[in-house]
C-alpha cells in the first residue's frame, strides 16, 4: 500500500521526503500518519528496485510552489518516479482483485488515484468493495440478531452504531457506482462540506 501511494504521488510530481509524508497523509485520508521510520526505508527499497530515483540539478525547480524551503547545509533529497516506477504504478492501479478493495487500506489508495484508473477498472473495484461491505453488513446483522438479548443497552448501541456506518458505506458506494455507470469520464463532485 505504501509503495502504491508513493508511486502515485511521485507520478504527479517529484517531491522531497517531508512533502511526500505530508501528501501521504492526504492520500490515506488523514487517518493514518506515515512515520519517517516507515517512509525512508520504503524509499530506500524503491530506489534499490529502480522504481524511484534521486533528482540531481536544481531540486527547487521540481518541487511544488508551496513546498517548504530547503534548510540546513545539505538540501533535502528530491525523489522522482522512473520509467520502471511508472510501469509498476500502472500495474498497481489496474489491479481489480480483492486486494484492490480490502479493508487494509488499499481501497482508499485506489480511490485516491481513480483519476489515473481506467473506467472499467474503477467500476470493478467499486462493485467489489460494495460486495465486501455488504457481506460485512450481513454478518453484523446476523450477529446482532443472535446476541441482542444477551447485550446490555450500551453494547447494543455500539453494535447499531457499527451497523449504521456499514450501511452508510454501502449507500455511498452505490451512489459512486451509479455515477460511474452514468458517466465514466466524469470526475467526482468536490465535497462542499470541506474547505
Amino acid at each position: 500500500m505504501l509503495e502504491f501511494a508513493i508511486l502515485g504521488l511521485l507520478h504527479q510530481s517529484p517531491m522531497h521526503g517531508y512533502e511526500l509524508r505530508k501528501q501521504l497523509a492526504g492520500v490515506l485520508g488523514g487517518l493514518r500518519s506515515i512515520s519517517y521510520g516507515s517512509l525512508y526505508p520504503a524509499l530506500k527499497r524503491m530506489l534499490a528496485a529502480g522504481l524511484v530515483s534521486v533528482v540531481d540539478g536544481d531540486p527547487k525547480a521540481l518541487l511544488p510552489a508551496d513546498a517548504p524551503p530547503l534548510t540546513g547545509r545539505r538540501g533535502k533529497v528530491v525523489y522522482a518516479i522512473t520509467a520502471e516506477g511508472k510501469e509498476r504504478f500502472h500495474e498497481l492501479v489496474s489491479q481489480t482483485g480483492p486486494e484492490a478493495y480490502d479493508d487494509e487500506g488499499r481501497f482508499g489508495v485506489h480511490l485516491a488515484f481513480f483519476g489515473s484508473t481506467a473506467a472499467d477498472v474503477r467500476l470493478r473495484i467499486l462493485e467489489g468493495r460494495r460486495r465486501t461491505v455488504e457481506q460485512q453488513r450481513d454478518g453484523l446483522r446476523a450477529a446482532l440478531a443472535r446476541t441482542r438479548e444477551r447485550m446490555d443497552r450500551y453494547t447494543l448501541e455500539l453494535q447499531r452504531h457499527g451497523l449504521d456506518g456499514v450501511d452508510r458505506e454501502v449507500r455511498w458506494l452505490s451512489e459512486l457506482i451509479d455515477r460511474e455507470r452514468a458517466d465514466p469520464a466524469a470526475s467526482p463532485e468536490p465535497d462542499s462540506t470541506t474547505t
